[in-house]
């Protein structure tokens, strides 16, 4: 793919605003949050993403002679005209500045969970000559929103786990792979794998999406972020014939002798496959087999299936009951469900197999859901110009309007800081250290973030 041009990397209407600010506009000063939300449904969000865009889209030189040439043509085209581009600005930025963008971004370290409607980055020019820059910037930068609701609701999805566990008195200590990442295919592109992947693994660290470690690997200093184990497709498993599902399943577990497997058991008759093929006819090989079968029933009614599953699992395998007592499979047998799972069913799963089961007998896989069935409006997030300076004046922007105060935006410079009843936004100008911190000026990186890091932050128990 050819390399992107920064300049392109924006809204069409963006190329035309150098011209609409106000005489002797000097300095914009924009945030970005996630506006209150409409009810309690995830009221923090974590951070997620920026690091990532910065080091693939701003860093160093990134304005050229060739790509303000190319720009150039290319807007004159779209707009059929040729008055509108701001090629004397792009011009300033190279000779001057080295084709480096001169601005400063401040952010919260990524992993922070924030409370809703609170700042969470800042962006404003450091030449008074680029006011226009950024919210030219605003196109890019706002698509941190997918990392950050990505990040977010994974972290929610792990506290109804956790939530579960405790109800039924299971183990935690495999509570990060309990959550796979099954999304890769169900995405939009390759870099919205990479993004969301890697989002999904600040709270756990199953996963079969490659993009999502590759991101982790390469823009956040983490050699191995997530783990997978071998297991069957439906290919591989009707590839065999109907005749032969026996030979199929036996083969998966001839090829992989030790540790998990995971195999998918509804290619015909799951209930068949549960009691005559795993609970009979090798029921022999996997009590004996150096590692856990782990039974992917996905076909039907997910809560349903994977209740009938646990049972005749825990009829023909055997179980024990823990201090609440809740059965616990034989450890050479588990569950995991990998189809229609999203927040709510996963919730729902839980709910209806506790009551006889320790939740620690199930995993989760999810991928559309997981990855792709989420939007900017989901965690309302929102890029907003909140102060100008005007021939040396600055003065408070914010929108107010009539039709929906949810929109209502923020007015000033602002900070984030730490108050007695959690982190809250206020003016710069008011007591408290703010924990936004400059990540980003003149084309240069000032933080690199770790994942591990990132992981801590966001730490739930």
């Amino acid at each position: 793919m050819k390399a992107p041009n920064l300049i392109t990397l924006t809204d069409s209407y963006k190329v035309t605003h150098w011209k609409q600010y106000p005489p002797g506009t000097e300095k914009v000063y924009s945030y970005f949050e996630s506006r209150l939300p409409d009810d309690m449904h995830m009221p923090n969000v974590v951070f997620f993403g920026l690091q990532y865009y910065l080091k693939e889209y701003l860093l160093g030189q990134v304005v050229t002679k060739e790509k303000i040439d190319e720009a150039e043509d290319f807007f004159a085209q779209h707009f059929m005209r040729k008055d509108l581009f701001n090629r004397a600005g792009w011009e300033h930025i190279l000779n001057k500045h080295g084709g480096r963008l001169p601005v400063s971004i401040k952010a919260v370290a990524e992993g922070t969970v924030v409370p809703r409607s609170n700042v969470l980055m800042t962006i404003e020019n450091t030449d008074p000559a680029c006011y226009w820059l950024p919210n030219y910037l605003e196109t890019l930068l706002v698509q941190v929103w997918y990392g950050s609701t990505v990040a977010t609701q994974s972290r929610e999805m792990k506290m109804i786990l956790l939530n579960f566990f405790d109800k039924t008195g299971s183990d935690k200590s495999l509570i990060d792979f309990k959550l796979h990442d099954f999304g890769f295919r169900g995405v939009s592109s390759v870099e919205t794998a990479g993004v969301g992947g890697a989002a999904h693994l600040v709270s756990f660290k199953g996963t079969d999406t490659v993009a999502g470690l590759l991101v982790a690997r390469d823009y956040y200093n983490c050699p191995m972020a997530g783990y997978s184990i071998p297991a069957a497709e439906h290919s591989t498993i009707t590839s065999w014939g109907k005749e032969n599902e026996l030979k199929a399943y036996e083969n998966m577990l001839d090829q992989y002798p030790t540790g998990l497997v995971a195999v998918v058991s509804d290619s015909y008759d799951l209930g068949f496959a549960l009691h005559t093929l795993w609970g009979d006819k090798l029921k022999h090989k996997v009590l004996n087999r150096d590692g856990t079968l782990v039974v992917r029933p996905d076909s039907g009614e997910p809560d349903r299936v994977v209740l009938s599953t646990l049972q005749v699992l825990a009829q023909k395998f055997g179980f024990t009951l823990n201090a609440k007592k809740k059965k616990v499979l034989n450890p050479k047998v588990r569950v995991i469900q990998g189809d229609g799972i999203n927040l709510q069913s996963m919730h729902r799963i839980l709910e209806v197999t506790s009551d006889e089961f320790a939740s620690e007998n199930i995993a989760f896989g999810s991928g559309g859901a997981l990855l792709q069935k989420l939007h900017r409006d989901t965690l309302r997030f929102a890029f907003k110009c909140s102060s100008i300076v005007v021939n040396g004046q600055e003065r408070p922007v914010f929108k107010n309007p009539v039709g929906d105060k949810n929109k209502r935006s923020k007015g000033g410079r602002l900070k984030l800081v730490q108050s007695p009843t959690g982190l809250v936004t206020v003016k710069e100008n008011e007591a408290g250290d703010d924990i936004l911190t400059e990540v980003f000026r003149d084309g240069e990186l000032l933080v690199d973030n770790s994942f591990d890091e990132i992981r801590e932050l966001a730490f739930v128990e």
